[in-house]
């Protein structure tokens, strides 16, 4: 009796909460229920963590450079999502502060909650990220950082499409869109090997994009707590975008720190650079610390 008391209080729990839920949405594909998508997140974690490296422990690293062109390149979509962002209301009528959901099936709101799909469709496609570096056999690549990353986006994203797909909810995606251009073109160019080497220098600056982009997202999201009046239907989700913004503030700064600062992680181009300034005896400080690393 008790435990079909609970269960009838939890259906009536999970029924209560989607009476808010957007409608024009719940059909769409992975929206019904968070179930498919929950399965698949825990399926990646467990593969990227622990099943994938013990089934490559004893085999031999993929040769994957033709499969990561074609997969870096493919990804720059994101320009095509970051149009459609703007062309749903951060260039057409976004206000870049207070920006209600628009609940309307006008065709504009319509646009909007499709590129808020789109992108949350994208993020599944971008744990292949993650799933090459342990078929190469690149496991240090899999640091918390990058795995929280990947699970924690599709993850909040699913609420944010059934609950608010537009406002100012968005402008954080209209952002990251942005900045994956930047971030697989550059993928794109280290997959095509050596001879392309020296048009990476700007890789610390990647980083930099990346900080810049976290920095704005918590000052853009945090004016909702000095607005004297802003409706947003769904303030929990600007709580959770501005904990989001800094939580990968603070640790893309311990990365720009043990990367950079201490001189762990620079471009082989910049290694080779600091290598004929040290012979040369004109080197500065930072690169006396790169080479001391």
């Amino acid at each position: 009796m008790a435990f079909d008391e609970i269960k009838s209080t939890a259906a009536l729990v999970y029924d209560e909460f989607f009476q808010n839920a957007d409608s024009r949405t719940e059909n769409w594909f992975l929206m019904p229920s968070p179930v498919p998508q929950t399965i698949i997140i825990a399926a990646y974690i467990y593969f990227v963590t622990s099943l994938g490296p013990r089934i490559m422990e004893n085999r031999k690293a993929l040769d994957l450079r033709k499969v990561l062109i074609v997969y870096n390149f493919t990804l720059l979509f994101n320009a095509w999502i970051s149009l459609k962002f703007v062309m749903s209301g951060w260039g057409t009528g976004y206000s870049f502060q207070c920006d209600l959901l628009d609940t309307s099936e006008s065709p504009q709101a319509m646009r909007m909650a499709a590129t808020c799909w789109l992108y949350y469709f994208s993020k599944f496609i971008e744990m292949l990220d993650t799933i090459f570096f342990v078929l190469r056999k690149k496991n240090s690549q899999v640091t918390f950082l990058h795995v929280y990353h990947h699970s924690i986006m599709p993850f909040t994203w699913w609420f944010g499409v059934r609950f608010s797909p537009g406002g100012m909810g968005t402008f954080h995606a209209l952002l990251n869109c942005i900045v994956h251009v930047i971030m697989y073109t550059y993928y794109g160019l280290t997959a095509m090997g050596p001879k392309y080497q020296k048009y990476l220098w700007w890789k610390k600056h990647l980083t930099s994009v990346q900080l810049i982009q976290f920095v704005m997202v918590t000052s853009h999201i945090s004016q909702y707590f000095y607005l004297k009046d802003c409706p947003y239907q769904f303030p929990i989700f600007i709580y959770i975008i501005f904990l989001y913004g800094l939580i990968f503030l603070l640790l893309f700064c311990n990365f720009w720190y043990h990367a950079y600062t201490k001189g762990k992680r620079l471009p082989k181009v910049l290694q080779a650079q600091t290598w004929s300034h040290h012979t040369n005896g004109v080197m500065n400080g930072n690169a006396n610390h790169d080479k001391d690393e």
